[in-house]
């Protein structure tokens, strides 16, 4: 009986961790998600700027990474 008893408790408590995890990485993703997509936005931009002012300065050198 007490074995039959764990079994269940380890299935219940498997599926409620599980629940417990995900919804804690849902907000979590949701909580760095628009820093994520500020700090994307400056590397592109500073990346275009870059390109721009490469090529207007007519500086046709291969691109350096950093």
């Amino acid at each position: 009986m007490v074995h039959r008893v764990m079994q269940r408790v380890d299935g219940v408590l498997e599926q409620r961790l599980r629940d417990a995890i995900a919804t804690v990485v849902q907000e979590q993703t949701r909580s760095v998600l628009p820093r994520l997509r500020e700090e994307i936005e400056s590397v592109v931009r500073h990346a275009v700027y870059e390109a721009v002012a490469d090529e207007l300065a007519g500086s046709h050198a291969a691109p350096t990474k950093g």
